[in-house]
């Protein structure tokens, strides 16, 4: 808990959604509610962890459904045609077995 924070995600997923480490992103809980901004750490190829950190740690249970969240700045006319992208991390693990 002595950390500042962060999130560790698989970096298969990170891949798949197109994140960097040290990206900021808005965490999103689906069970409880809460909406959280942290950074990205590269976690462990093909293990298929998203795991929060520090004090982040405590918005979250283990099994909570979570929606994690990066934004980018483009100019108008790319932002009318952008297209978001969309990971969800039981078909990407299920891919790679």
């Amino acid at each position: 808990m002595n950390y500042i924070g962060s999130i560790t995600i698989d970096e298969d997923l990170m891949d798949a959604a197109n994140l960097i480490e040290g990206e900021r992103v808005q965490i999103v809980n689906i069970n409880n509610g809460e909406r959280l901004e942290t950074y990205v750490i590269k976690g462990e190829r093909s293990a298929g962890g998203i795991c929060l950190n520090g004090p982040a740690a405590r918005k979250v249970a283990v099994g909570d459904i979570l929606i994690v969240i990066a934004y980018a700045y483009m100019d108008f006319e790319e932002a009318k045609t952008f297209k978001p992208m969309l990971v969800f991390p039981e078909s990407v693990t299920n891919r790679l077995k």
